[in-house]
């Protein structure tokens, strides 16, 4: 009886930790363009839901053996790898802020949104088409520039509703990059990467 018990509070455990997976997964597959932003941002956290499993599968561990150094070993590695990766929960995403959040004009359900952050003290810039509204809504990426590596982003604005202007300057170098979106989905033709 005593075993038929453990049993199923491991199963359940191991279930729980393949659930949390799953929404991982979920999570990092709406956060690629054209995914939905709110799954995104309450599912897209690897570090979080990795920490979650590693938490899940050593309690499954601790219920399900019996051996007590076996048991002793796994959540010392337990701890040490949680020790490990709670400096990149703390910092994941640390200082990214949105910058611009601009509607497209005769497009309420359009936005045109920067996101600035930096890696170390090189600027970062991305910037997205979000579209839609609610649970539906879409973000769409527009482009990704390293200020320190080439290109800094400098103007990011509306040209019409199915058209972004992107200014970028690198040294004495200024460049205006026009992004045509599809006027159906706001999905952009094409995709900027600089650095």
């Amino acid at each position: 009886m005593v075993e038929v018990t453990v049993r199923r509070r491991v199963l359940r455990l191991v279930m729980a930790a393949g659930i949390l997976m799953v929404a991982g997964l979920v999570g990092w597959r709406s956060s690629r363009s054209g995914g939905l932003l709110v799954v995104a941002q309450v599912l897209h956290h690897p570090v979080l839901f990795g920490l979650l499993v590693l938490a899940v599968l050593t309690a499954a561990v601790i219920v399900g053996v019996r051996n007590l150094l076996f048991r002793s070993l796994v959540l010392v590695a337990a701890i040490l790898i949680g020790l490990l990766a709670i400096p990149m929960l703390l910092f994941a995403g640390a200082g990214r802020e949105v910058t611009t959040n601009e509607a497209a004009p005769s497009r309420s359900d359009r936005h045109l949104v920067v996101v600035e952050g930096a890696a170390m003290i090189d600027p970062l810039w991305w910037v997205y088409v979000d579209e839609g509204s609610g649970l539906t809504k879409r973000r769409w990426h527009v482009g990704y520039f390293n200020g320190g590596v080439s290109d800094a982003l400098v103007e990011a604005s509306w040209v019409g509703p199915d058209r972004v202007r992107l200014v970028t300057a690198g040294g004495e170098d200024t460049q205006v990059h026009l992004v045509d979106l599809s006027p159906e989905s706001g999905q952009p033709l094409r995709t900027l990467s600089r650095g």
